[in-house]
């Protein structure tokens, strides 16, 4: 009996060490579905976004309320880094503003990897009812600055938004992946791509969990 229990405990384990391995390829290389959806990069070198048919001024009423998250942080980026920086942190999120076409909120945790003991940031989401996409802004306590805005919208439970920055000096995309197909556990993810989309590295991902 202890043989089979103790063949059944290492079993058990070697399943659990197979699915965290899985699900660290899974946080890296997610999604496997094309990232460039509702977006191209023209002819002339220019990022063309276009709505999709279900996007909404209500695709982020889910947010409203507070939460606790879970983050996973690649050490550094777009320098083949596989060491990931795990961390926790809260989010209060206001609800809608400007009658419906906003969406705000607050960032805070106690990890701080450019030093001191602890950062805040601030989301400002926009939807344009003319173009039908959101814009999403971010600001941090680190810099004051607040970003480009990433542009696009949800097709369905997936939303998909992107931008052109400029990262160690070099031009890039970047993309925000929202999925919130569990709207009480949703999941948000950032990549960079140096080639114009042809490949992502996933740098950034949290999974939010609502406080009762």
């Amino acid at each position: 009996m202890k043989n089979i229990q103790y063949t059944g405990q290492t079993l058990a384990l070697l399943i659990l060490l197979a699915l965290k391995l899985s699900l660290v390829h899974a946080q890296t290389t997610w999604p496997e579905a094309p990232v460039m959806v509702n977006a191209k990069i023209t002819s002339s070198g220019q990022l063309e976004i276009t709505p999709s048919s279900t996007s909404s001024p209500k695709d982020f009423d889910f947010l409203a309320g507070k939460w606790a998250m879970h983050n996973k942080r690649l050490k550094t980026r777009l320098n083949n880094c596989t060491e990931w920086v795990e961390y926790e942190s809260t989010d209060e999120n206001f609800g809608t503003i400007l009658n419906g076409l906003g969406n705000m909120d607050i960032f805070r945790t106690a990890f701080n990897q450019a030093g001191g003991m602890s950062y805040e940031g601030l989301t400002l989401r926009l939807f344009n009812p003319q173009t039908r996409l959101w814009s999403l802004y971010w600001v941090d306590s680190n810099s004051g600055t607040m970003d480009p805005p990433v542009i696009g919208s949800f097709e369905g439970n997936i939303g998909k938004f992107f931008c052109k920055d400029i990262f160690n000096g070099k031009p890039i995309l970047v993309v925000f992946v929202w999925d919130k197909t569990d709207k009480d556990n949703p999941v948000w993810s950032q990549a960079f791509s140096p080639d114009n989309g042809v490949t992502w590295e996933w740098n950034l991902t949290n999974t939010s969990h609502r406080i009762k």
